[in-house]
């Protein structure tokens, strides 16, 4: 899957609209093969993203879990160790 799309689900506070819309984005990026549409396909491009952000919101507040929401600072300093192990290796 597309690496800048990042987990999404229990976080405090609840992720955004706009981090639903830049997952949205990402995702239909990657599946269409094209970070910017030709204005042929701008309007199926645009419709599909908001389809999916909008089906993704609804994902997020119908989720259930029993473990404690997340931090995001705290998954951010994870991710960028994990990051300097990564590349420092190659």
């Amino acid at each position: 899957m597309c690496r800048n799309i990042h987990q999404l689900h229990n976080f405090e506070p609840a992720a955004t609209d706009d981090e639903v819309y830049a997952a949205s984005l990402q995702f239909v990026r990657k599946i269409s093969g094209s970070t910017k549409p030709s204005k042929a396909n701008a309007e199926a491009f645009d419709r599909a993203v908001a389809e999916i952000a909008h089906i993704s919101r609804h994902l997020l507040e119908d989720l259930v879990t029993t473990a404690p929401p997340k931090n995001r600072e705290v998954e951010a300093e994870k991710a960028r160790e994990r990051s300097a192990k990564r590349f420092a290796a190659a």
